[in-house]
């Protein structure tokens, strides 16, 4: 069957690019490329039987989002973002994106919300407090973690 083995670690399959080119090299693909490296990556590894497959995909509305959203059913998308202003635009752009493109938004969640010193416990909100908390509110989306 020629197909990739997806790594696998804690019974989780996993998949990258990442995987498939040198450590340092950029992955600079537009259009056609984008898409056909993506269905290498879903059609040419051995899954198995899955019960959900996760994509986790850059930021931002560009050809990757696009394409997978027009050429692959999905059952809703996670938009993940930083608290700051500008992780939030993009955030706010991508909901909006899959919404567009018809793809429910099953929510947000808010990743690097708070730093621990690993000596004293104290918390800083180094990136701000509730800007995905507020955006949930603006977009009327859950807040998933």
């Amino acid at each position: 069957e020629n197909l990739m083995r997806p790594l696998k670690n804690y019974g989780i399959a996993c998949m990258s690019m990442g995987f498939l080119v040198e450590e340092t090299a950029p992955v600079v693909w537009r259009g056609l490329m984008v898409m056909s490296a993506v269905e290498k990556l879903l059609r040419q590894v051995d899954w198995g039987q899955l019960d959900y497959l996760v994509i986790d995909m850059p930021p931002g509305t560009g050809d990757v989002q696009l394409s997978v959203s027009q050429n692959i059913p999905i059952a809703g998308a996670v938009i993940i973002s930083t608290p700051q202003d500008v992780a939030l635009l993009d955030a706010r752009k991508g909901a909006e994106m899959f919404r567009k493109v018809r793809v429910p938004v099953l929510g947000l969640v808010q990743n690097m919300s708070v730093f621990q010193c690993p000596k004293c416990k104290h918390e800083t909100h180094i990136f701000g407090a509730d800007g995905v908390k507020d955006l949930a509110k603006t977009l009327g989306l859950d807040i998933l973690g």
